[in-house]
């Protein structure tokens, strides 16, 4: 994902759904610019910027708390935009990427990284046992309740949104959105999915 969105020079890139700003840092690592990281948890962001301070990249990568149905900057304002594990979140897809696509300046790339089901019935299966079985197990050893009821969600969660928005659906929203060139790669098995494309130039 972070190859789709870096552009050749120097650029203001935004990353939506930065979380503990893993993909920020990866994004300031390969372009000389600036990166914009919103998230609407605060308790990610402080992570997120104790991460940014450690690798030396405070003067490069800002942090702030924001909510991707509603983003706090002008239209136009970037040169690129990443988001990850964002849509299963929010009440309206097609409307958050609409907004997404708004920031982005006409011809700027536009990536995502989520999960996905995998096709292929054995992959499919080997998903569903570790998801609803495996994955909570493991949460609740390492981290206890809380970490259980994390692993418990994420599954059927990841089924919820695909039975309603299959990858075709989407593909057509970002480009209702107005994005085009938009692209797709299934990765690990079929259990992710990256997405990419460019705003729409006007």
């Amino acid at each position: 994902m972070v190859d789709q969105a870096c552009v050749d020079s120097p650029a203001l890139i935004c990353d939506v759904a930065t979380g503990t700003a893993g993909v920020a840092l990866q994004l300031a690592s390969r372009n000389g610019g600036r990166v914009v990281g919103v998230d609407l948890t605060e308790a990610m962001l402080q992570r997120g910027k104790q991460n940014v301070a450690r690798a030396g990249e405070s003067r490069r990568i800002a942090l702030s708390v924001g909510n991707a149905e509603r983003l706090p900057f002008a239209s136009s304002t970037f040169d690129a935009l990443t988001f990850t594990y964002l849509l299963r979140y929010v009440g309206d897809p097609a409307s958050t990427l609409a907004e997404l696509a708004r920031v982005v300046k006409p011809g700027g790339a536009v990536a995502s990284l989520d999960f996905l089901l995998p096709e292929r019935a054995i992959w499919r299966a080997a998903w569903w046992v570790y998801t609803r079985a495996v994955l909570p197990v493991g949460g609740l050893l390492s981290g206890g309740r809380e970490w259980f009821e994390v692993g418990r969600f994420l599954g059927p969660n990841i089924s919820r949104h695909y039975r309603r928005y299959p990858v075709a659906w989407t593909v057509e929203a970002w480009r209702d959105a107005g994005m085009e060139d938009v692209q797709v790669r299934r990765m690990s098995l079929g259990g992710g999915l990256v997405m990419w494309g460019r705003r729409r130039r006007e």
